[in-house]
């Protein structure tokens, strides 16, 4: 967290991307010539908001070309779930009308895919980026494994839970460690920023800030896994809280909106926004194939990725705690898992047999199990989410 208005040298190096290259590329060469003002328009490119409208447009009509063949390939590969899903396995899901075996699973190769090339194309590549986008391919290979693991074995069980926790702590840790070590953005580390509240509640706080770091990505990145159950739902729900995280990271990327609204000033992190921005096209663009009823789901592949790349960016412009606000539904979904598991284990310890909180976790399928259509679990999720959205954004000016 910098003051200055320039980036620092660590985040200078790399500080390109495609379409500005070419675009300052034609200007010098058209300047001494009759052509430089019929190329003065490329100027545009410098600007963050153009190149987010740009980012966005581009993972759209990326992910709108590339859908069908993704899922077409997916097909041919017999990469669906031929298993019985979560809801399915624990009965009384009457309200459902469509029978989703056999629909396309690791969908999320077309999300990551979208996202990287628009990012890549669009925004600057800074330290922050490359570690947002290198840590999206992690966790999409984690993903993707976990998948295809349930895929072969048929059981719905995938990959060992602490294979993937193992992978996501390792993951988190290497972010945090990063940041600790690089000095223009070790202050992410060692001062603790909570929402409301203009300067750290703690600082000098190295092993505090590690393990918030960890908790963010990995909590995130579960979280988001935990609620992608229902045809659309999850993806959605990160659509809601990727515009939030747009507004958040071009503001901590501005010097003069950082501290007019008295948050913290991350040097680099506008091109965050750009990032945030390709997230919101590719996720429209999966939206398209994955509304009900779905073509194709995300898998493993692309929740893990989402969630965890929202948990990153959060730590990336100091504002973890936002992202409990912002993705309330993701808390939710989580909440309602580890209640009722420890609520079933304690009363299967305290009285012989296990009880339960909820008809069913994660939270939506409590929600089918009492009647209502997928329809309105999701849509009401959705609003419920845009609630969340707009408290998070209220913590820019409630301080």
């Amino acid at each position: 967290m910098t003051r200055a208005n320039s980036l620092p040298a660590a985040l200078r190096w790399p500080q390109r991307h495609m379409l500005y290259y070419l675009s300052q590329y034609i200007q010098e060469r058209t300047a001494d010539s009759g052509l430089g003002d019929t190329f003065s328009f490329l100027r545009v490119f410098r600007y963050i908001t153009v190149r987010s409208a740009g980012a966005a447009i581009t993972a759209l009509l990326f992910s709108w070309w590339l859908g069908p063949h993704v899922i077409a390939w997916l097909k041919n590969l017999r990469f669906g779930q031929d298993y019985a899903d979560k809801a399915e396995e624990g009965g009384g899901m009457g309200a459902r009308i469509i029978d989703k075996k056999g629909t396309p699973t690791m969908g999320g190769i077309l999300i990551i895919a979208a996202m990287d090339f628009s990012a890549l194309l669009w925004a600057q590549w800074n330290e922050l980026v490359l570690l947002t986008l290198l840590s999206l391919v992690v966790l999409a290979g984690l993903g993707f494994y976990d998948d295809y693991a349930k895929i072969t074995q048929q059981n719905n069980r995938g990959a060992k839970s602490q294979v993937k926790l193992a992978v996501q702590c390792g993951l988190a840790l290497f972010i945090g460690i990063y940041l600790f070590l690089l000095p223009s953005t070790s202050q992410l580390i060692t001062e603790l920023m909570v929402p409301f509240i203009k300067v750290p509640v703690l600082t000098g706080v190295a092993w505090v800030g590690l393990l918030v770091t960890v908790l963010a990505i990995v909590g995130s990145s579960n979280a988001v896994n935990l609620t992608d159950g229902l045809d659309g739902l999850a993806i959605g729900c990160v659509l809601i809280v990727s515009s939030v995280f747009l507004v958040f990271t071009y503001i901590a990327g501005n010097a003069n909106f950082a501290a007019y609204l008295q948050v913290p000033y991350v040097a680099g992190a506008g091109e965050l926004t750009v990032f945030c921005a390709a997230m919101m096209g590719a996720g429209l663009g999966f939206l398209w194939f994955n509304c009900h009823p779905a073509q194709v789901f995300m898998g493993d592949t692309g929740s893990l990725a989402l969630g965890g790349a929202l948990g990153i960016m959060a730590v990336l412009i100091h504002q973890p705690f936002v992202l409990l606000i912002a993705g309330g539904v993701f808390v939710l979904e989580a909440l309602s898992v580890i209640c009722q598991t420890s609520w079933f284990k304690y009363t299967r310890k305290r009285y012989g047999t296990g009880r339960r909180m909820f008809l069913m976790a994660p939270l939506h399928h409590h929600f089918e199990k009492k009647g209502w259509y997928e329809s309105q679990v999701v849509t009401r999720f959705y609003i419920l989410c845009v609630l969340c959205a707009v408290v998070a954004l209220s913590t820019l000016k409630l301080r």
